[in-house]
């Protein structure tokens, strides 16, 4: 199997990276910082030819070409892409400010949208060559309970509305690549416990991707288009 994972450098990324190494061929893992990733460095140092690290931005669109390019040298073909990178306003990697009514500006909404939904879109757009000559080719994005409409009770507004438009952009794709055999799905990882997850998160990074990736591996067809939680429940829309 050859898999790409966004967001590699820290927390789900890391750990995804970690996890898919005993069962891939190639594990390409981007990150936006390629010099400040050092446990992906030295996972990929222990790795010599299996891992490879490259540098993007998802919310660059000329970074995702340059990536894009690069991720086709490196491999044929890609079964699984994992949209994992992201940002939540006021936390590590993101712009300033608080996402909160009375507080929120529009350089953090625009911000947030590009990286947790737009970015994402764009990358699964420039890598379908690539996913259609793969072997069961599957799109997982992460998304957060956050992003589901029916459950909204307000604040985070720009981080949830980014990822309802996630859940929404990989619907289509979902609908649209089904004659291709491609599956799309949207996974709630959980309140985990990383920089993003804040205080009060409790979940561990290895328990989420393990349960992830254990519903990644028996999805169908028919499944494609669904909104699960890390435990391969369906979440609501």
């Amino acid at each position: 199997m050859n898999a790409v994972v966004t967001g590699a450098g820290r927390g789900l990324g890391l750990e995804f990276a970690r996890q898919l190494l005993p069962r891939v061929t190639t594990l390409i893992a981007t990150v936006r910082s390629p010099e400040a990733a050092r446990e992906l460095a030295a996972l990929a140092k222990e790795n010599a030819g299996k891992l490879h690290i490259i540098e993007l931005d998802v919310a660059d669109e000329a970074s995702i070409h340059h990536a894009t390019k690069r991720i086709a040298e490196l491999t044929p073909s890609l079964d699984l892409l994992i949209n994992n990178a992201g940002i939540y306003p006021g936390r590590p990697g993101a712009v300033s400010g608080s996402d909160r009514l009375g507080q929120l500006t529009m350089e953090s909404g625009v911000a947030t949208l590009r990286t947790n939904a737009i970015g994402p879109m764009i990358l699964t757009q420039e890598l379908l060559p690539l996913l259609r000559k793969g072997r069961q080719p599957r799109i997982v994005s992460l998304t957060s309970g956050l992003g589901s409409i029916a459950q909204s009770s307000g604040a985070p507004y720009h981080y949830s509305a980014s990822k309802a438009a996630l859940n929404m952009y990989m619907h289509g794709v979902a609908a649209e690549l089904r004659r291709d055999h491609i599956i799309s799905v949207v996974i709630n990882p959980g309140w985990v416990a990383t920089d993003m997850g804040g205080r009060g998160a409790s979940l561990p990074t290895s328990e989420s991707v393990n349960s992830i990736l254990r519903v990644v591996e028996k999805l169908t067809m028919e499944q494609s288009g669904a909104f699960f939680n890390y435990r391969g429940e369906i979440e609501p829309w």
